[in-house]
């Protein structure tokens, strides 16, 4: 039985198998069975896809079902109930920003160039990743406003931080960040001023984004880097963006 419950097998090319008012039956391919982890990442996904391109509202659990070809309750086989998918959903969205911003990264670079390189790939998220990027920010929005999942979007963001405050850490040790201020509150006030751009950005499609992301890492790094940084310096971002597929 397909999603919309209406006795039709459905492939995963998405024809019917019972082709209506031809009177022809076609024998149904056996669905493939998925792997516990794939079927979780795969229901994910297409929360994440119903939450970027409808907002959170449209991601009810008929049409996370329906999006994913599964019926409705196979979904809670691998999550409690839909604030358990969708709280599972945000966290993914934001692993897989977190994992394109840290693509290709140096650490033997100084750390003043792989900051200003890590905004200048965020400052392409909003074409290249989209529907992560309104998901997760939408998903925290509604964490942080509901008692109940207050604590969860602390600990998702805590995380964030600790990783980005060992890096500025690192950077203090090598002399290439100033020591006198706090490694964690500078993490803080980078994904602050990164999520501000991430937001305008997404905003309007016009502004280029390369020019914003060197504006707000001039502004950061004239604060807190040890020595003058260069614009141009060991960085490497694709001028060609994907834009997302709809």
């Amino acid at each position: 039985m397909d999603a919309g419950g209406d006795g039709r097998y459905r492939g995963t090319d998405g024809v019917g198998h019972l082709l209506r008012g031809s009177g022809a039956h076609v024998t149904p391919r056996p669905r493939q069975r998925l792997s516990a982890e794939t079927r979780r990442q795969q229901l994910e996904v297409a929360t994440i896809a119903i939450i970027g391109r409808d907002g959170l509202a449209a991601a009810t659990a008929e049409a996370v079902a329906r999006a994913a070809d599964v019926s409705k309750g196979l979904l809670w086989r691998y999550f409690t109930d839909l604030d358990d998918l969708i709280l599972h959903a945000g966290r993914r969205a934001l692993t897989t920003l977190e994992a394109a911003v840290a693509t290709d990264v140096d650490l033997d670079s100084h750390t003043a160039d792989l900051l200003r390189a890590a905004i200048r790939r965020a400052a392409v998220l909003p074409a290249t990743h989209g529907s992560e990027l309104r998901a997760a920010r939408q998903i925290a929005r509604r964490l942080q406003a509901s008692g109940t999942g207050i604590a969860s979007a602390a600990h998702e963001y805590k995380e964030l931080y600790a990783r980005q405050a060992e890096l500025i850490q690192r950077g203090q040790d090598r002399g290439q960040i100033r020591a006198d201020l706090d490694a964690h509150l500078l993490a803080v006030t980078y994904q602050g001023m990164v999520d501000t751009m991430l937001e305008r950005l997404d905003a309007d499609p016009d502004l280029d984004p390369i020019a914003y992301a060197d504006h707000v890492a001039d502004v950061l790094l004239g604060g807190i880097a040890t020595t003058p940084t260069s614009p141009t310096g060991n960085i490497r971002v694709k001028s060609a963006v994907r834009k997302e597929t709809s």
